[in-house]
């Protein structure tokens, strides 16, 4: 037998030496890495370490410091809340601890007198939701409109445009909003309806105007949700035939409707706490009334009325407020977890 470059010669007859296969070879690397994992954790049992020291979290100045000014200012946001409810309730117990005050005269009581001992919040209260009523009339629609174009229709181009305009509606003061109402709303409808039905001071001029300032924030909510529907949906609906607009109203509008609810909530309870625009234009009487054109007085404006005056500290004029600014804080709570309720209820999730 003899050899020639890898072959073997037996008898005359030339035999090719096969060469190792591909798995052997892979099989002989792995079972060579575990031998060397095997050798190494027996000497590292040997030796008595545990691998520890490098896996221990290192102590860093800069995290642990960002770390405790974020706990901060997470624990002095619930205790402002705390406090203001602190206060709030104490004042108002005072408030209700007077002879001259019962719980059932002011919430049913149709006059609103502090200085005749007369506290009946429904004319302050119906003025508060007049206003906030009207106000839905004008933001709700327009809102939500501008949403879907936003949403829908708009190219990121006119996007980018659109929305910080709208935006920069919501940065602007609510005093400019208050004599925009004063000087060119209340004008403009005595001049449509005439002046006979229109008052210089009324709840329909106020109540547009807070329309005009939430629209922004009914817009921008409800842009949120809608463009936080799956495009899957839209492809389906394109898909079966459906078009632009009954894609947008039939089915990205009831898929993203627990988040449209929620900003139209969230905007009713920004229209009730507004002050400036209903201390402006409004009016500065208490006027149980159903007709928008005359002057009424809201819970807030009256608040930012007489507490500019001069009120004595322990007065029950003083006390007054803090019962009036304690119901403002339970209508919004109310709307504020009845929103989240909304949203926990109706959420659509999808994969």
């Amino acid at each position: 037998m003899q050899r020639c470059h890898g072959r073997e010669i037996v008898a005359g007859i030339m035999f090719e030496q096969s060469k190792p296969a591909l798995g052997s070879e892979i099989v002989a690397e792995a079972s060579m890495a575990y031998t060397g994992t095997a050798i190494g954790a027996s000497e590292l049992a040997a030796t008595g370490g545990d691998g520890s020291d490098d896996l221990k979290r290192h102590f860093r100045l800069g995290e642990s410091l960002i770390h405790s000014v974020l706990v901060a200012c997470g624990v002095l946001s619930m205790l402002t809340t705390l406090g203001i409810v602190i206060v709030l309730g104490i004042e108002s117990w005072r408030f209700f601890r007077v002879p001259e005050v019962t719980l059932w005269e002011f919430v049913t009581n149709t006059v609103w007198q502090p200085r005749i001992n007369e506290f009946g919040m429904l004319p302050l209260l119906s003025a508060t939701l007049m206003t906030s009523f009207i106000a839905m009339l004008v933001a709700l629609p327009l809102g939500l409109m501008a949403a879907i174009y936003m949403s829908e229709y708009a190219t990121p181009r006119t996007r980018g445009v659109l929305k910080p305009v709208l935006e920069l509606l919501a940065g602007i003061p609510t005093v400019v909003y208050g004599y925009f109402a004063l000087t060119f709303m209340t004008p403009l409808l005595r001049t449509i309806l005439g002046k006979d039905i229109v008052e210089i001071y009324n709840t329909a001029s106020a109540g547009i105007v807070i329309g005009i300032l939430i629209i922004p924030l009914v817009a921008s909510m409800s842009e949120d949700a809608l463009r936080a529907v799956p495009s899957g949906l839209r492809e389906a609906a394109y898909g079966l035939g459906g078009t632009k607009f009954e894609t947008a109203i039939q089915v990205v509008l009831p898929a993203a409707l627990s988040g449209v609810t929620a900003a139209f909530i969230v905007a009713v309870a920004r229209a009730v706490g507004e002050t400036m625009v209903v201390a402006l234009a409004a009016g500065a009487g208490p006027n149980l009334t159903a007709n928008p054109f005359v002057g009424a007085e809201t819970i807030t404006g009256h608040i930012a009325r007489i507490s500019g005056g001069d009120l004595s500290y322990d007065s029950i004029d003083y006390q007054s407020i803090f019962a009036l600014a304690f119901v403002l804080f339970l209508m919004t709570l109310s709307l504020n977890i009845f929103s989240r309720w909304l949203m926990r209820r109706f959420r659509q999730e999808y994969q």
